[in-house]
């Protein structure tokens, strides 16, 4: 019979070193078998039962071992159970599921950065109005249909993946238009009416069920661009949704091959084959393939950033589903809550982020990294922008995923219930009418900047602070960097401060209080990890209790200011504070000192649930005779508080052409070998570069015991075709487990990353050793301890798991629940002794573990004496020894003892 190892309630199982009591506390470091409620681990697989059920959403459900992530779970069939295969892991204590910087076991720690004394969330009043505003409807009447083409077959999933989309276009716009295509994200695919219960993530949909119409959900934005002359197109990945759980990325480079087999279709059809084009089609003027803007919501998001990225720097035909040739030219993207778990964006395509201050689903903020995770990588000209829009959450950028507007049922992401800033009717929350015109109007924004090159936009996105009128009442915030901006500072581990800190945006529980390690991913996008702990990422902590504490920020060396008009910094302060006021000075590579101003620092509405802690630019001028900074100095000048400085920046007007080039490319791969009996063999996880040109990528070798990171930074020089990650494995005769040395790669300089999570996997090709069980002392007094000796024949690398499950004896009255010491009894079976009742009738199950290199541990049940007269007493146990893969367990034989009154 197949056991599973599962507690109830938080009593942790027995686990037992060589000759400790039954009852003794579990020694470290805790084993698979030390599970809370909830969790199980079975034939090496994972597996979490959420109390309700988590919707479907864009965010990844992932399983951490206190703050080291195990990866990213599958969800299945009702979506309350989620698998992660994890081999035989042997820690696996502080087990927590989180899913976009959220706990969704339990509730996350309260925050040491937040300010609690900080006035409730108020809406800041609206900033002037640009000179344009894009989000009002242009000259052109618009057609509206659809096509649906034959599916296609993409790599890592076994069903195709249809090939449909809505288009709007303008009527009567002269001449070829600029093509704007719309990715949505991770939703559910299949629905049955209006019950809830009756949509999945199904693919394909079964009988019964209709697919849905993710796909236009942004028909008010389509129609705003076809109003001003673009051929829009907005495409289905259903497909894509219902299978991204068995490809690495989470499905973004699938989303680019379907983005890249449209654009290749609509390639045709502005060409030769447009009379063979979809009707819908034939009635749009022909599309100008050189300018191609691209909108992703969430998945989607990161889905067009890899498309952009493929378009430029191929992927290795393996992986890709669109094997041809590239013939459109992508100007830009606009993103909507994206994910970016690989957190290597394109540098040089330029690129607008939404980030919605009340979603509940991607609530990290994550895309953040779309912006910051560009610094130093490509040419720097491309403009990057982050829009943060107070009071936006994730679903009703779609009307489809929207209540009373969508086909299917459809739900409001952020459930938080009662919270000042984000709950359905606060002052401060959007309705999703108005969260939608946001969204079509910053949609608008992008092209005319990207792909017309209107300058006069800009400063909606660029942090000026100004705003289109379209989208009132809601606040939205922006800063960028790239453009026409070159960097004075950008933190680094070894950046010189006095009367500050620098600290790593991405830290562990080892860390000191400069960031908070349990929730520093929910409080800043700024701060959302890569893996933990994370080199190559810092940003400057300001403390002070007083005004007038200066802190000074010195660059690796004296930088130019080139002229600059302005000097632009994003500092974040506490959320709901506002006039934070500092003095800016910088001193030269003379050592003269310059007053350059003070700015006041707003912090953004926000809650305890919000990722309110982000970067605002403030700029201050730059006098014609300061040429350089040595020096960056802040003094605040009021009160209390801290403050991080992002990072600083020459500011210049204007919108220079990015120039996207094709960078070399690194593509990590896997390799599985097996242990060997002898000496060693060095073996290398498999590292693609692809392309021409220079640069470098910062390499993470986690450790497959301890789950830390050792990283560095490999140059690629011209020329290079792989980078060499060596890994050394001994080989023995000794019985252990498999391992995995995971490898994951994030872009420094000059290049791009793709596949950004590779490994060597070690499968152990020794037998188990052969495990007895003998008794000690098998017939006791009442109050005795009962005992037997659990003996290896050879000691094993890995711990051994021997489980002992009660059954009736054979003959004879059984011990009870109340026979034996009651927190022994608690502690193996996660019950209450009373009411008295047969050992075999109970959940215990107690497990002796023979940690890596021991041969022998007891097994003690201790029993307790009472009054009651009885009859001699019986126990009996089915030993079993737990297999390498957690599969059925090995019988070793029937254990019995007495218990003579």
């Amino acid at each position: 019979m197949r056991r599973t190892i599962v507690t109830a309630g938080l009593a942790a199982v027995l686990v037992l070193g060589t000759g400790a009591q039954a009852w003794a506390d579990p020694p470290e470091p805790p084993t698979a078998a030390h599970l809370p409620s909830g969790w199980s681990f079975e034939d090496g697989r994972l597996t979490w039962q959420a109390p309700r059920r988590v919707p479907m959403g864009d965010a990844a459900v992932e399983f951490y071992s206190g703050d080291r992530l195990l990866g990213r779970a599958r969800p299945h069939r009702g979506d309350r159970t989620f698998t992660l295969d994890v081999g035989a892991v042997p820690g696996l204590d502080g087990l927590q599921v989180r899913s976009g910087g959220r706990r969704l076991d339990a509730a996350a720690p309260e925050s040491r950065l937040r300010n609690r004394s900080a006035p409730p969330p108020r809406q800041l009043p609206p900033g002037p109005a640009a000179a344009v505003d894009p989000g009002r409807p242009g000259p052109y009447a618009t057609v509206t249909g659809e096509y649906d083409l034959p599916g296609v077959k993409l790599p890592d999933f076994r069903e195709k993946v249809e090939m449909r989309a809505v288009v709007v276009a303008p009527k009567g716009a002269p001449g070829r238009r600029p093509l704007a295509l719309l990715l949505h994200g991770r939703h559910y695919t299949c629905f049955q009416g209006k019950d809830e219960d009756k949509v999945s993530g199904d693919w394909p949909c079964p009988a019964g069920t209709e697919s849905i119409p993710s796909h236009r959900g942004y028909l008010q934005a389509q129609k705003l661009l076809a109003s001003q002359g673009y051929v829009t197109v907005s495409i289905s990945a259903n497909g894509v949704n219902g299978q991204d759980w068995a490809a690495e990325d989470g499905g973004a480079q699938a989303r680019s091959s379907l983005v890249r087999l449209h654009l290749a279709h609509w390639a045709d059809w502005a060409g030769g084959g447009r009379g063979k084009a979809p009707a819908v089609v034939r009635s749009a003027p022909p599309a100008d393939l050189s300018k191609v803007l691209l909108m992703g919501h969430s998945r989607g998001g990161e889905g067009v950033n890899r498309a952009a990225l493929d378009s430029l720097s191929p992927p290795p035909a393996a992986r890709d589903g669109y094997p041809g040739k590239v013939r459109w030219t992508i100007r830009g993207t606009l993103l909507i809550g994206p994910t970016i778990f690989g957190q290597n964006p394109t540098p040089d395509v330029p690129s607008a982020t939404i980030l919605p201050g009340c979603d509940g689903d991607v609530s990290d903020l994550q895309g953040q990294m779309y912006v910051d995770a560009t610094r130093g990588v490509g040419g720097g000209r491309a403009l990057h922008s982050a829009v943060y829009v107070v009071g936006a959450n994730h679903n009703f950028f779609n009307t489809e995923w929207t209540p009373g507007q969508a086909a299917a049922p459809a739900w409001d992401d952020y459930s938080t219930e009662d919270d000042p800033l984000c709950s359905a009717g606060k002052p401060t929350r959007l309705t999703a009418g108005q969260e939608q015109t946001v969204g079509a109007t910053y949609l608008a924004a992008a092209a005319r900047l990207f792909v017309t090159g209107d300058d006069r936009v800009r400063p909606l996105l660029d942090g000026s602070g100004l705003r289109a009128p379209s989208a009132d009442p809601a606040r939205v915030f922006t800063h960028a960097l790239g453009g026409a901006r070159t960097p004075v500072l950008v933190p680094e581990e070894k950046t010189k401060v006095s009367g500050a800190r620098v600290c790593a945006q991405s830290t562990d529980e080892a860390a000191d209080a400069c960031l908070d390690p349990q929730t520093v991913s929910a409080t800043s996008p700024h701060f959302v990890p890569f893996v933990v702990p994370e080199a190559g990422r810092y940003a400057v902590r300001l403390d002070w209790s007083a005004p007038g504490r200066q802190a000074t920020v010195r660059p690796a060396r004296p930088v130019s200011l080139g002229g600059a008009r302005q000097l632009a910094l994003r500092i974040v302060v506490a959320p709901n504070t506002t006039g934070t006021p500092f003095a800016v000075a910088v001193t030269d590579r003379a050592g003269k000192r310059t007053e350059l101003g003070t700015v006041t620092v707003d912090g953004l509405p926000g809650s305890d649930s919000s990722a309110a802690y982000w970067g605002r630019e403030v700029r201050v001028a730059v006098p014609a005779g300061v040429r350089d900074v040595a020096a960056l100095h802040l003094t605040p000048k009021q009160g209390s508080g801290a403050a991080f400085l992002v990072d600083a920046w020459a500011w210049r007007p204007g919108s220079p052409a990015p120039r996207p080039a094709a960078l070399p490319r690194v593509d990590l791969g896997s390799l599985t070998v097996k242990e060997g009996d002898k000496g060693s063999r060095t073996y290398t996880i498999p590292v693609r570069v692809s392309g021409r040109g220079s640069g470098a990528v910062r390499l993470f070798l986690t450790d497959p015991l301890t789950y830390k990171p050792t990283s560095w930074v490999a140059k690629v020089k011209p020329g290079t075709r792989s980078i060499r990650v060596p890994i050394k494995v001994k080989g023995n005769t000794r019985y252990g487990e498999d391992r995995e040395h995971t490898l994951n790669a994030k872009a420094v300089r000059g290049l791009v990353v793709g596949g950004y999570v590779g490994a060597l996997k070690v499968r152990d090709d020794d037998p188990q050793p052969k495990v007895t069980v003998k008794p000690v002392r098998d017939k006791v007094a009442e109050g005795g301890t009962l005992s037997w000796k659990i003996t290896s024949s050879a000691p094993a690398d890995s711990p051994l798991f021997v489980q002992f499950v009660p059954r009736p004896p054979a003959a004879g009255a059984e011990l009870s629940s109340t026979d034996v010491d009651s927190e022994w009894f608690i502690t193996n079976s996660g019950e209450e002794p009373e009411p008295s009742r047969p050992l075999s009738g109970t959940q215990l199950q107690p497990y002796v573990v023979l940690d890596a290199g021991v041969t022998s541990a007891e097994l003690t049940v201790p029993t307790v004496k009472d009054a009651t007269k009885e009859p001699e007493e019986h126990v009996e146990f089915a030993a079993g020894l737990l297999p390498r893969e957690f599969g059925d367990p090995i019988p070793l034989g029937t254990l019995t003892g007495k218990v003579t009154p």
